[in-house]
């Protein structure tokens, strides 16, 4: 039984993550993990590891989780939901657990990317029945905007910060959604919380589905992108509709697009309102911003071009 996407539905539905946290006004985090709670209609274990969902959804003693919740190390959040896991199938073959759970991991790209991504990757491959989430911010944002794996090309960080000597982060970023779809896996996708009917069925279509699966969703921070506060939606269906970000899962190995823009819009119309990206506007730098449209225009073309095509998803 699946979660009635209708959104007067939803509303009905309660919020299983309180307000009254500490997360940044019009932060992407809280936002993801929102939808995401709202599409799951079974009982729900979470883990997180170190971070900005952690660091503010669980003070002292007071916490924003309405679910059992479990705070992990910054490297091992997947092995410790691994362990959950394991340990519920067990008491479950036994006849000391009869409901059916679900067990979840929200974790940002410090924590997916770089610093947990040997644990994943070992969950992964011995087949654990999870949900890993990674709510992709572009940094360590936690502890003051340095670098990650997932940063993009050119962005200013206070680990990469613009000067006249190396304007930005110098590499590209992972492309951690296909390397989690290396590993076999039955359900890898992409989402965005502007597209958040395309999100949510994402999200039941992974928890139908045995084993390990991986969903990548872009939330942004208007501290670390140097935004508006306001802006976590508009700024995603930017990254959405220049492809920088392109909504796509990847089921038993088989690509499918879940939306194409009705109009290709210029990654510049993504950069411009950041903060972060403002020095790539001054002329010595522009090569920057042509290099990455290339590199996504490259990319796209070869989803397109793979057969991925659009799967008919309701335009959000």
């Amino acid at each position: 039984m699946t979660t009635s996407l209708k959104l007067k539905d939803l509303s009905k539905k309660e919020m299983l993550l309180a307000p009254g946290h500490r997360m940044c006004q019009g932060c992407g985090a809280a936002i993801v993990v929102k939808m995401v709670l709202l599409a799951i209609d079974k009982p729900v274990v979470a883990c997180s590891p170190t971070g900005c969902l952690e660091v503010t959804t669980c003070i002292s003693d007071y916490t924003a989780w309405k679910i059992p919740w479990i705070h992990s190390a910054f490297e091992n959040a997947a092995a410790t939901m691994a362990g959950v896991e394991t340990m519920y199938r067990a008491l479950k073959k036994r006849g000391k657990i009869s409901q059916d759970i679900s067990f979840v991991v929200f974790a940002g790209d410090g924590g997916t990317y770089d610093i947990g991504l040997q644990s994943l990757s070992g969950a992964m491959e011995r087949g654990h029945d999870m949900l890993y989430i990674c709510y992709d911010n572009g940094a360590y944002m936690n502890t003051g905007t340095q670098r990650s794996g997932a940063t993009p090309f050119g962005a200013s960080t206070t680990t990469s910060p613009a000067g006249s000597s190396v304007p930005g982060k110098m590499q590209h970023r992972k492309d951690i959604t296909r390397i989690m779809a290396a590993h076999n896996i039955p359900y890898v996708a992409q989402a965005s919380p502007s597209h958040h009917l395309d999100l949510m069925r994402k999200i039941q279509k992974a928890m139908s589905i045995s084993g390990p699966k991986f969903i990548n969703i872009l939330s942004p921070c208007h501290r670390g992108w140097r935004s508006k506060s306001d802006d976590a939606i508009a700024l995603s269906r930017l990254a959405v509709n220049t492809c920088y970000w392109p909504l796509f899962e990847m089921d038993n190995g088989k690509t499918q697009l879940t939306h194409t823009p009705k109009e290709k819009l210029p990654l510049k119309d993504f950069l411009r309102p950041q903060g972060r990206f403002a020095h790539l506007f001054r002329p010595e730098n522009e090569w920057i911003i042509e290099q990455s449209q290339t590199q996504i225009d490259a990319d796209w073309n070869a989803m397109i071009g793979a057969g991925a095509g659009a799967s008919g998803v309701i335009e959000e």
